[in-house]
């Protein structure tokens, strides 16, 4: 696969309430190896390897019908990052699977945060993905 430019150096999130917010995001982005870096009073940056590429900070101007899509290193953190999410206050908005509709290698999975914004994890397979029903322990 292509090495890709980064575009868009960080994002950042205004949530309503901040606690609610950190336990899905934390919980959401742990599968995908995003952590917590910087806690602030009223922020909390995520990101690896020390750059904070996504932040979430309470105040009155919640950020709604947004998009953002987190990069996901295989079909494996793309679920964990679904099943982590709806757990913790997420709703659906796409299971995960092979999107088709944007190429045969982007398997992603979408949920609605706490404020409707359109959050995804999305792998992009160097080749195309059977989607076919997995049964456990199967991969």
């Amino acid at each position: 696969m292509p090495e890709r430019r980064i575009i868009v150096d960080h994002v950042l999130f205004v949530v309503e309430d901040l606690d609610a917010s950190r336990r899905l995001y934390t919980a959401a982005l742990a599968p995908l190896g995003y952590l917590e870096l910087f806690v602030q009073e009223d922020c909390v940056s995520y990101g690896a390897e020390d750059l904070d590429d996504f932040t979430i900070c309470q105040g009155e101007s919640v950020t709604t019908a947004a998009h953002v899509a987190f990069s996901a290193e295989g079909r494996e953190e793309v679920d964990a990052f679904f099943e982590a999410a709806v757990a913790n206050g997420a709703t659906i908005r796409g299971e995960p699977g092979v999107w088709t509709q944007y190429s045969k290698r982007y398997y992603a999975a979408f949920v609605n945060d706490l404020h409707k914004n359109n959050v995804e994890a999305v792998w992009h397979a160097p080749a195309a993905v059977d989607d076919a029903p997995r049964r456990p322990g199967v991969p």
